[in-house]
């Protein structure tokens, strides 16, 4: 899961940083509406926490751009305002919660893991063909047979499990799984999109990984299996 933390106290920016990515979570910082605006607008976090008292572009104008851009990454607005009159514009602009400062990190985290349970209807596992993936164990299982994905792999099996129905190119891939600033390229698709096909292949999966030329890669099920 990948948080984007939109705040321009650097030092409760970089410390929420620390508090996700201690439980597991992909975070990433900008200190401006403008810079968030750039980073939410890639769609590659699962969720954005949005201050409201931005340089450049508030939080509220923000969220309501990137709602107008038909974005439905999850907006949790976290702001010193606390009057009835901020939480209903904060909830007016497209946010689906309202923390006010200051806050306890056990309040947070257990807002974050509702949003986040509410988003993926508290699925423990996604199912194609005779295969799962367990979102808790990283394990991809077809009847008896089970194997572990590694982070990386992990990451492109839920996606493609996600949206099976669903194209996705491999700069896409790059930015969802990679992120926004990383120096990975194409071939690091490529290469994990083969790991993931031998392991497919290990477990006796039915489903294919297939590519579509300047397309990207999606998934089917083999109907002879």
């Amino acid at each position: 899961m990948k948080i984007l933390i939109v705040e321009d106290e650097r030092l409760l920016a970089d410390a929420l940083k620390v508090l996700f990515t201690g439980k597991g979570f992909e975070a990433d910082t900008a200190y401006d509406g403008k810079t968030g605006e750039e980073y939410a607008r890639s769609g590659i976090y699962d969720l954005l926490i949005l201050d409201v008292m931005l340089p450049g572009i508030d939080g509220y104008e923000l969220a309501r751009r990137l709602r107008a851009a038909h974005l439905g990454t999850l907006i949790l607005m976290l702001t010193a305002k606390s009057e009835l009159e901020d939480r209903i514009t904060g909830l007016d602009c497209g946010a689906d919660y309202y923390l006010t400062k200051p806050f306890d990190t056990r309040e947070l985290l257990a807002c974050v893991g509702a949003l986040l349970r509410r988003q993926g209807g508290q699925v423990d596992e996604l199912v194609f063909g005779n295969t799962s993936l367990d979102l808790g164990t990283a394990m991809l299982v077809c009847g008896e047979k089970s194997i572990r994905l590694s982070a990386k792999e992990f990451e492109i099996m839920r996606l493609l499990l996600k949206d099976r129905g669903r194209n996705y190119s491999k700069e896409m891939i790059l930015e969802k799984v990679w992120g926004y600033d990383s120096d990975a390229v194409e071939n690091h698709v490529e290469v994990y999109i083969g790991f993931l096909r031998k392991k497919l292949a290990s477990i006796g999966s039915n489903i294919r990984i297939e590519t579509i030329r300047r397309l990207g890669y999606h998934l089917e099920v083999d109907e002879d299996d």
